[in-house]
């Protein structure tokens, strides 16, 4: 049984920045992504690779961190108290692709490790991650054959993970202040360090590894979906929740902001183009207004 290795973690992460940008990059013949390396002045750096403008996705990033400080930024210790005057080094992959086509829905991944150390005690480190889908346009074959891989990626590890990752996620990626989900769900874990490095190490690189599994079949069933303009002010509508949920909700954003990390890198989860209206409301009987009442709740997608 392997301890907690950060010289492990690190190259897996660097390995699956590239696979899932070259796995990406076969739906844009014409746009590439670009490499912005940068470094953190308290330690370590990154990798952002952004593409925008492309035939398929209007803005994209896959951003690759390892970074490192004397102190746990309040989003951290505020979670978990312990934490406070340790040291810590943070590694992880985390993307975001927005497509422009509005049939294709908004895609989110991360995984990560967490390691705080402290002279004289033993490390605490964690694991934490998963993956979401935010449609604008429902279809069930999409969230079910999305969860269906969420399911089988989990199952190896213990059948009932699937489920508690997945109510955990939908708990996660809710927006209280507007009383709806933010997408369809999927995994959502954090803080997992049971029952031992070895093991927690290899359901996140089987999270990791599954992402575009899930992802790119649905990208490729409704990327020739025709579209007007209607569908893309509704786009641009729904994305104005994205940008409230990570702006106010989320751990990820938060820790980056309040641990001095690089905002070029941690804001690239930002659409590029966004619309709020006053007491908006779909018709009855829409497309739109199917997403709110059938799409937006929690559900048991596996059996829809």
């Amino acid at each position: 049984m392997a301890t907690a290795d950060m010289a492990l973690v690190k190259p897996f992460m660097e390995k699956l920045q590239d696979s899932i940008c070259d796995g990406l990059q076969v739906l844009e013949p014409e746009v590439s992504f670009v490499e912005d390396r940068w470094t953190k002045e308290s330690g370590g750096g990154g990798r952002s690779r952004v593409i925008a403008g492309g035939q398929v996705f209007e803005k994209g990033g896959v951003n690759f961190s390892h970074v490192q400080g004397q102190n746990m930024p309040a989003s951290a210790t505020a979670h978990r108290p312990e934490l406070a005057g340790r040291s810590y080094q943070a590694v992880g992959v985390s993307l975001v692709m927005h497509p422009d086509n509005p049939y294709v829905p908004t895609s989110h991944a991360n995984v990560r490790f967490f390691i705080a150390e402290k002279e004289g005690e033993d490390p605490i480190w964690w694991f934490g991650g998963g993956y979401d889908l935010t449609p604008y346009y429902g279809f069930e074959e999409d969230c079910r054959e999305w969860h269906k891989t969420a399911k089988d990626t989990c199952d190896p590890f213990g059948k009932d993970r699937y489920q508690a990752y997945k109510e955990w996620c939908d708990r996660y990626f809710y927006l209280k202040h507007r009383n709806e989900p933010r997408g369809v769900g999927g995994l959502f874990f954090d803080d997992l360090n049971t029952p031992d490095f070895d093991q927690c190490f290899k359901f996140v690189q089987a999270v990791g590894n599954s992402y575009l599994q899930a992802y790119l079949p649905i990208v490729r069933r409704r990327v020739d979906t025709a579209y007007g303009e209607r569908e893309k002010k509704f786009q641009r509508y729904r994305r104005g929740r994205y940008v409230e949920f990570n702006l106010v909700y989320d751990r990820g954003t938060l820790f980056g902001l309040q641990s001095g990390g690089r905002t070029e890198s941690i804001l690239m989860s930002m659409p590029p183009e966004v619309s709020w209206q006053y007491n908006w409301q779909p018709e009855e009987g829409s497309e739109e207004a199917v997403l709110y009442r059938e799409f937006l709740k929690p559900r048991d997608w596996i059996n829809a």
